[in-house]
């Protein structure tokens, strides 16, 4: 029986695809895995019983990668299970600025009481004259899953839009409209975009990336908005840009101490995959990913170990799962190990990311975990296990 503990809420929907061979527990200590949404986990120990490590949802900052892929912990997210979710709230947050609906909202609520309500709306509400997007164009920097649908939506909605990515995909530039223009700088997107929506990972290279220098080649009263890390803005250059009036309005799923008392900012309350379907679906992917790394030794979507899938065992054969460092030579020592074991091997695969590598061993007969354990022992080897 495999134990699976729980941080924050997860949704029962995706803790339902559990099938027999596992329970739910509290206790992380003893589990072979964890499913997590926001929890920070940098101050917790991991016991050697943990195997795997599933964010339901996209952002892993709130999980130490390196030191779980030196202890052989395999940590995965759930790229685009939320994606129609921010896409929707980045649509919502294009509206709210374009027709001024915070401000309305807000100047309305003050008239409850008012003598004739209806008249001073009519009268009033001048002030709050806003602007179609149709028309409009925007500039969508990051083309990933999010990034993609926000632009294909936004075309759709009669919107000219400009993408920026020099990472991009085949699966993205294959789901992209072909209408959409893809630029190869920033300094051709900024000056061409009535709203501009950034939707990058947070990391040290992006850290700060909207900064002064950004904002200088932006229209005057553009639109920035940010569903992706509140880390990929430089708060000072924002709060310049905001008082002069460079950018008209800042719309964000992330604020701070400083920047919720900004002019002229629309903050939403970290909603971006608040949505019970969601929810739903990063709980049922990170579930499937687990266990499938759990019974099978496969890993899809992980973040800090590559890519390795061979589907699941076959029938009569048995696999070794093998974490080690991306050394020279090793793969040689591992398949001549299992030669000087007598194992006959069916099927394998090895791929690296960075200083780590995974090793995945089909092979009929008996493999003695133990035994392979103790053959492939050394500082190279991290984690050896037996699924079949």
């Amino acid at each position: 029986m495999y134990k699976i503990a729980t941080l924050n809420k997860i949704s029962p929907v995706g803790l339902s695809r559990l099938t027999d061979g596992y329970t739910v527990i509290d206790n992380t200590d003893e589990a072979n895995g964890i499913l997590v949404r926001s929890q920070a986990m940098h101050d917790m120990e991991f016991s050697e019983n943990l195997l795997a490590i599933a964010r339901a949802g996209a952002g892993v900052n709130n999980i130490p990668l390196d030191r779980c892929a030196e202890e052989g912990i395999v940590v995965f997210n759930t790229p685009g299970a939320n994606a129609n979710a921010v896409k929707e709230l980045v649509l919502a947050g294009l509206l709210l600025a374009a027709r001024n609906i915070p401000d309305g909202l807000a100047w309305a609520k003050t008239l409850a009481g008012t003598e004739n309500v209806g008249k001073a709306v009519e009268k009033g509400k001048g002030q709050f004259a806003g602007t179609e997007i149709k028309g409009k164009t925007l500039g969508v920097i990051g083309l990933g899953a999010i990034g993609v649908m926000v632009a294909n939506a936004a075309e759709l909605l009669g919107m000219d839009v400009i993408g920026y990515d020099p990472f991009l995909s085949v699966k993205a530039a294959h789901s992209l409209s072909n209408t959409i223009q893809i630029v190869d700088a920033l300094k051709e997107l900024y000056p061409k975009c009535d709203y501009i929506s950034i939707h990058v990972p947070a990391m040290d290279s992006t850290k700060g990336m909207i900064n002064e220098e950004a904002f200088s080649q932006m229209k005057d009263g553009v639109v920035f908005l940010n569903f992706s890390r509140d880390k990929l803005m430089d708060d000072d250059a924002l709060e310049q840009a905001l008082a002069s009036g460079k950018v008209k309005k800042y719309v964000t799923d992330f604020t701070d101490d400083r920047v919720i008392n900004f002019e002229n900012t629309i903050v939403l309350p970290h909603l971006g995959a608040s949505s019970a379907e969601a929810e739903d679906n990063c709980a049922s992917m990170a579930v499937d990913q687990i266990m499938d790394y759990i019974e099978n030794g496969n890993i899809v979507n992980s973040v800090n170990f590559p890519a390795c899938d061979l589907g699941p065992v076959a029938s009569g054969t048995q696999r070794a799962c093998i974490i080690h460092k991306n050394v020279p030579a090793i793969l040689g020592k591992i398949t001549g190990i299992f030669a000087d074991l007598g194992i006959n091997v069916e099927n394998m695969i090895n791929k690296s990311k960075g200083d780590f590598a995974y090793t995945l061993v089909e092979a009929s007969g008996e493999v003695a975990e133990d035994e392979l354990k103790g053959k492939l022992a050394g500082d190279e080897f991290i984690s050896v296990r037996v699924v079949k």
